[in-house]
């Protein structure tokens, strides 16, 4: 039964970083090659709200699944998937609740990127939102790796 979980945990653990990889690295510069930035941003604006709650949503599932495939959770390898998988459901709920809407009640603001001045400032109240959205997203996306790669000294 242990190995069934583990299986589901991993199946967890690889849609979280695969999806993130996808989204990040293909689709949204996809989509920024493809269209001006006012109307690509326009699209990865109605992604992002479905993009988060999956994030979300998986981190929460590998944190349940976890507790049936930690077994001694006094091993290092534990401790440190506990440690991880927290700071991952914190930085999604973060993201999702708190900085994503700050993001858009400042984009709200900008009426045009490719006409508007990059030193407006809601241009930079954006950009600082965007920079700090895309470094947490990195970060989350390696601390779906690093769960991937400590998960099978889970299993011993």
């Amino acid at each position: 039964m242990k190995l069934t979980w583990f299986s589901v945990y991993n199946l967890i653990l690889a849609l979280w970083v695969g999806g993130m990889a996808i989204f990040t690295f293909i689709v949204a510069p996809a989509i920024f090659r493809s269209f001006g930035r006012d109307t690509a941003s326009a699209i990865v604006d109605k992604l992002f709200p479905g993009y988060f709650l999956y994030t979300l949503i998986l981190a929460a599932l590998a944190f349940i699944t976890f507790f049936a495939v930690a077994g001694d959770q006094d091993k290092p390898a534990a401790r440190l998937s506990f440690v991880l998988l927290i700071m991952a459901l914190v930085i999604n709920a973060y993201v999702a609740f708190k900085l994503h809407p700050d993001a858009i009640k400042a984009k709200r603001q900008i009426i045009s990127f490719e006409r508007e001045s990059p030193d407006t400032p809601a241009r930079k109240e954006f950009a600082r939102l965007h920079a700090a959205s895309a470094v947490l997203n990195l970060l989350v996306l390696a601390d779906g790796i690093a769960l991937l790669l400590v998960g099978p000294t889970l299993k011993k």
